[in-house]
């Protein structure tokens, strides 16, 4: 069993206060000059799992919501570049390879060069060779 808090709280004596007093290891209200932990209403644990369960509930309906959404305005795109693909058919070609294309030269440049194969072998063999010279 936890240990009982306690919650009462005491007057804050300003008059007598000196420096290099210790200071009480509590919360201190200068609007009251009160020491301590104010007394806390003591709630039925039941309302706040009904509220907990009340915000979840708004909380799956919003992530409904937003999925609905998303995937009703993925449909639309989808609707829309059909049409456009229909109507424009030689434009999409020439489009969807200039991409491809854009995409291959970026890979390309950023690639680090290799050599062939064979001329590797090659290499690996007389950098051996000069070792065991």
């Amino acid at each position: 069993m936890p240990r009982r808090k306690n919650s009462e709280t005491t007057t804050l004596d300003t008059s007598r206060a000196k420096l290099g007093e210790p200071v009480p290891k509590a919360i201190i209200d200068t609007n009251t000059a009160s020491v301590g932990i104010p007394r806390q209403p003591e709630e039925d644990l039941r309302v706040e799992l009904s509220t907990l369960r009340k915000q979840i509930d708004m909380l799956q309906q919003q992530v409904l919501e937003a999925g609905r959404s998303a995937k009703d305005s993925a449909g639309k795109a989808i609707h829309q570049t059909e049409a456009v693909v229909k109507h424009y058919p030689l434009a999409t070609v020439m489009l969807v390879a200039a991409v491809a294309g854009v995409f291959a030269f970026a890979s390309h440049l950023s690639s680090p060069r290799r050599e062939p194969s064979a001329l590797r072998d090659v290499r690996d063999f007389y950098d051996r060779m000069r070792q065991r010279i």
